[in-house]
């Protein structure tokens, strides 16, 4: 019989212990790499984390302002001199003798009111007057000849003092009466109803028959006369341009009725006040018009060329690198180490999408753009440029 081999021989034996062996040193590399490669994933997350937290900002340089900038404002021409001729004394239009664009000077009978009321008065006014100086006349015969009597004692004292009181007495009369003929002459030579000064006729609204009450509160003006050959050029400025507006700034004008056209106007005068309601200053300027061509009351378009603001070198900057704080307007700039620095800065023009800084910053400041309202000062952040970030978003 032949004999058969046991599994427990020494070399069955060494072989499944060599297995086992690399069995567990397969398992305890297994877990070591486990071990390391959640070690090394959390470290990437924490870092990958704290990159997250650092804001990502997009800076702008200072731009230098212009040397001059432009304002445009929209305005209103008006007449140098002009007047509503209203009727002085009542009555009915007997003619009027010109019309509206007629060439007048000053003096010239524009028209004539007939009122025979006014007439009636005055003749009776004279006839008063004539009685009055007739009165007198004999009052102060008497009174001398009274006087003279009195000299010799002929009348009592109380008689003359009565005579020489009943001639002050009429002498007051008569100069009441003479005082009233002079207010109806007045009258009466406001029936003829003449320009105040050289001018044009804009308005004519009155006609031959028409009934006049006088006064400016009972109708519409019968002439309106309007010296052209300057006119006034009123423009609201706004607050902050109101340093700017001095007498003697130069200022171009484009009307749409004359395209292609430039005119010129120069500062007279502003109010020196600022409107409450509007926040604006009222300017006046004046243009020569000697032409003729420009009319009152046209609208135009007021072209101010302006010197850059006061208090130092100004830049120009996009409005939305502005921060809103308790104490008053700041910009945030990215300092050496990375970090904010919030700076306060003091505004001068609005330009719509730019904004205008007089006072804050240097020329090599790294302005933040559209800083979040979080910002504070010393934080941490990662500057990229607009190109940068628009790769990062994709």
């Amino acid at each position: 019989m032949s004999e058969s081999i046991s599994p427990s021989t020494p070399g069955a034996s060494g072989g499944g212990r060599r297995y086992v062996l690399i069995g567990v040193c397969i398992a305890v590399v297994l877990a070591v790499w486990g071990v390391f490669s959640r070690v090394t994933a959390r470290a990437a997350l924490g870092r990958e984390t704290a990159a997250a937290a650092v804001p990502t900002v997009v800076t702008v340089k200072p731009e230098h302002a212009a040397s001059a900038e432009q304002l445009v404002l929209p305005g209103n021409v008006q007449a140098y001199y002009e007047a509503p001729i209203y009727a002085r004394t009542s009555g009915y239009l007997k003619r009027w003798l010109v019309d509206i664009g007629a060439h007048v000077k000053a003096g010239q009978l524009l028209g004539e009111i007939e009122s025979p009321e006014v007439d009636s008065q005055l003749r009776q006014a004279q006839a008063d007057l004539a009685t009055a100086e007739a009165n007198q006349k004999i009052a102060d015969l008497t009174a001398e000849r009274w006087r003279n009597l009195r000299a010799t004692d002929s009348v009592s004292k109380q008689e003359a003092d009565e005579k020489i009181s009943l001639a002050a007495s009429g002498d007051a009369q008569m100069q009441a009466a003479r005082a009233n003929v002079q207010r109806l002459s007045q009258l009466a030579g406001f029936e003829k109803v003449v320009a105040p000064f050289d001018g044009v006729v804009t308005a004519r609204n009155t006609d031959v028959g028409q009934l006049i009450a006088a006064g400016e509160n009972t109708g519409p003006a019968l002439f309106r006369v309007a010296d052209m050959r300057r006119l006034r050029l009123y423009v609201r400025v706004p607050q902050t341009y109101a340093a700017s507006m001095r007498p003697g700034l130069t200022a171009e004008l484009l009307f749409p009725d004359r395209p292609g056209k430039r005119y010129t106007a120069t500062l007279d005068s502003t109010s020196s006040a600022i409107d409450t309601a509007t926040r604006t200053l009222l300017a006046q300027l004046v243009i020569d018009n000697k032409s003729g061509e420009l009319l009152p009351g046209a609208y135009a378009e007021v072209h101010f060329k302006l010197p850059p603001g006061s208090g130092g070198q100004s830049y120009k900057l996009p409005a939305n690198v502005l921060l809103f704080r308790g104490d008053g307007m700041h910009v945030g700039v990215v300092g050496a180490n990375g970090r904010v620095v919030l700076k306060p800065v003091t505004l001068g023009r609005d330009y719509g999408s730019d904004i205008e800084i007089v006072q804050g910053l240097e020329p090599n400041d790294d302005v933040i753009l559209s800083p979040p309202d979080s910002l504070t000062d010393g934080v941490a952040v990662h500057v990229v440029t607009p190109r940068t970030q628009q790769v990062a978003k994709s």
